[in-house]
């Protein structure tokens, strides 16, 4: 599992653009809805086998919401394309801290 810790995510027009942090590097990050479909894409590479894993946004207490996306490889940052997440930050985005995404 890769799991970065949210530093900074804030809302724009139609998308949340932040900061997330792993293994004490940071590296941006934008969520969006599905306007050129599901996307997932990481900003290092990764030698995953899986076509699609699973992304889920954590925070306080037991809240959380995920989605199946596809995996499209590397990108300069991390890109998550998701109705079900963005809709879901749009209400909740100061109570999540965690983004985990699953490949195995």
């Amino acid at each position: 599992m890769i799991s970065f810790k949210i530093n900074k995510l804030d809302i724009f027009q139609s998308y949340f653009f932040g900061k997330v942090e792993f293994r004490d590097d940071e590296y941006k990050v934008n969520i969006q809805n599905q306007k050129r479909g599901k996307v997932l894409k990481l900003p290092f590479a990764h030698s995953s086998k899986k076509e699609k894993m699973i992304v889920r946004i954590t925070g306080q207490g037991d809240l959380f919401v995920e989605d199946y996306l596809p995996f499209l490889g590397e990108s300069e940052w991390l890109e998550i394309d998701s109705d079900e997440i963005t809709y879901f930050l749009a209400d909740h985005q100061d109570r999540l801290d965690t983004i985990e995404i699953m490949d195995e």
